[in-house]
């Protein structure tokens, strides 16, 4: 058979629903799919876009997305790959690549950007010859599936990835394992497990963080006994928002850079931190600055190579965040709930306190409208089922910091660092999940990167929800513009950080979609039940105040 019809097959048999592209690539394959009730293939109007919506896709669905692009747009590819890769998402990108015969020949458009996918992938794959599909893509899945999963990278010869069309004896393997995350669920050792059980136990101050792992090996339930054992206040990494109720006693908010106070101040006061799926990163630390250093550490991680990576540990536990600490609650048996009651009550106390210091704002009737009433409408609203994306910037510090996600089967899914990421990830997480509601809230800055696949929503018919808080203006660079100017706002200021006003809902309608433009705080509620009826792609233009600033890391 050909590489191309090797390719459709491959990936029909392989779980793999839609491909997130930008022609021209991998043309054989594409029309071999042409009659495929098993993929769809998504155009989208960027290769970048292609990339986040099939970050949305993989993350929301829990399984390996495909995007492509050729060779000229390998470049943008790579530039889009940096979310994923910093998300730990399984992903499979391919795009054209040199040929051998045309090296050295100033081919038109070709230039060797193969190593630009080198800081953004987990493994990369060439394939000249036909021949070393099957094994490459076995491998790729592999790869992107299995330890911390990531994205993996096929650069296939040709322009178009042309090899595609040559003829060869291709075997035709499947291996399901590699379809899901996590592809292999390995326990720590018994004797860690136990050291970790006595020291939570010991301590007087232990707090749990549940990190990115927890999400991605689907371990929220099981950190929640193990913390309801003993009493164990839990803080949520932002890509572990959704894996603890918001409203559960125990849960203290989101800690580090994009977070809630009583979080921080928690892990302030704790005297044991046991991490759980975190790669002990920056922002769920601020900067390490929580826990201090000093403070006694426990983690968990899948990859042995992160354990003590930031912090020295006391226990070091290499696994799956679900099968060890499902194995760590059948050991501890009824546990100890009254060993640090008193602790948890008080920061019980720290949650209850940030919620008094925002409740004026969260129920502000103020125009334009504040953020954080915002917020507190959203959490109301959502679905028990929903899947909320933000963006990064302020939508990140408002998600993580002001809405709670209340019902276990609410999910949540941010963008690891690129502005604009939200709008095309919601997309594929809808199309991942077409069932369940999906709600974006990003801002006006970043809903301006990828504004144009507003029509692969229309032309899908992908009923996504997506809240722009307009407020005409990166508003997020105004603390660094006071900073900048010695904390007056003078000259022309303004050309470094605000946009002209736009009306995104008669943008919307103008291209297809539904549009609903929210200038009072009143209406916000109403607008949301208008979007989920009208089942199609809508955008709520909130109209928000541009002078609205998410709150800073508290560090004491």
């Amino acid at each position: 058979m050909t590489g191309a019809q090797f390719l459709a097959r491959f990936l029909e048999l392989s779980g793999v629903q839609h491909v997130f592209w930008v022609p021209a690539v991998l043309m054989g394959m594409l029309r071999e799919l042409e009659g495929s009730n098993r993929v769809s293939r998504i155009l989208a109007h960027s290769e970048k876009s292609a990339v986040y919506m099939a970050d949305g896709y993989a993350r929301a669905g829990g399984r390996p997305s495909v995007c492509l692009a050729q060779k000229i747009g390998a470049a943008n590819l790579a530039a889009g790959l940096k979310d994923p890769y910093l998300a730990c998402t399984p992903m499979v990108a391919i795009a054209g690549g040199a040929r051998a015969e045309f090296e050295n020949r100033h081919v038109y458009q070709q230039i060797d950007d193969a190593t630009a996918f080198e800081p953004v992938t987990k493994s990369r794959f060439h394939v000249a010859q036909v021949d070393v599909l099957p094994e490459v893509l076995r491998q790729a899945f592999r790869s992107a599936t299995t330890g911390t999963p990531g994205p993996s990278f096929i650069e296939i010869a040709g322009h178009f990835a042309e090899v595609e069309l040559d003829e060869g004896d291709l075997e035709m393997l499947i291996e399901e394992r590699f379809q899901a995350i996590p592809a292999f669920r390995p326990v720590a050792n018994v004797e860690a497990m136990q050291a970790t059980l006595d020291a939570l136990s010991n301590a007087e101050r232990p707090v749990i963080v549940a990190g990115g792992g927890v999400r991605a090996s689907g371990a929220g339930e099981a950190v929640l006994a193990l913390a309801e054992k003993f009493s164990i206040p839990i803080a949520t990494a932002m890509n572990a928002k959704d894996t603890i109720p918001g409203s559960h006693p125990l849960n203290v908010g989101v800690p580090g850079t994009y977070s809630r106070k009583s979080a921080c101040e928690a892990l302030l006061e704790t005297d044991l931190v046991f991490f759980i799926g975190s790669r002990t990163g920056s922002q769920v630390t601020a900067h390490w600055q929580l826990p201090p250093p000093g403070t006694a550490v426990i983690q968990l991680d899948i990859d042995g190579a992160e354990l003590g990576r930031h912090y020295p540990n006391q226990v070091s536990l290499q696994g799956d965040a679900r099968a060890t600490v499902e194995a760590m609650v059948a050991m501890a048996g009824e546990g100890e709930p009254a060993r640090h009651a008193a602790w948890a009550a008080r920061t019980a106390v720290f949650v209850a306190a940030w919620r008094d210091s925002f409740a004026e704002l969260m129920a502000s009737d103020a125009t334009p409208i504040r953020p954080e009433r915002l917020c507190a409408e959203l959490t109301d609203w959502l679905p028990p089922d929903a899947i909320l994306v933000s963006d990064t910037g302020h939508s990140g510090m408002w998600t993580a910091g002001m809405i709670d996600l209340n019902h276990p089967g609410q999910s949540y899914l941010r963008a690891a660092g690129s502005l604009g990421w939200g709008f095309p990830a919601g997309i594929g997480a809808q199309l991942a999940c077409p069932d369940r509601p999906v709600v974006v809230w990003t801002g006006d800055g970043g809903f301006w990167y990828h504004l144009t696949d507003l029509e692969t929503a229309v032309r899908w018919n992908v009923p996504l929800i997506t809240v722009v808080n307009n407020n005409s203006m990166l508003s997020q660079g105004v603390d660094g513009e006071l900073a900048n100017r010695g904390g007056k706002l003078e000259g022309n200021w303004g050309d470094a950080w605000e946009f002209t006003r736009s009306d995104f809902a008669a943008i919307a309608r103008s291209m297809g979609a539904e549009g609903i433009r929210v200038e009072d705080p009143g209406e916000i509620r109403a607008a949301f039940e208008k979007a989920r009826e009208m089942g199609r792609p809508v955008v709520v233009d909130v109209v928000g105040d541009p002078w609205a600033q998410a709150p800073h890391t508290w560090l004491g």
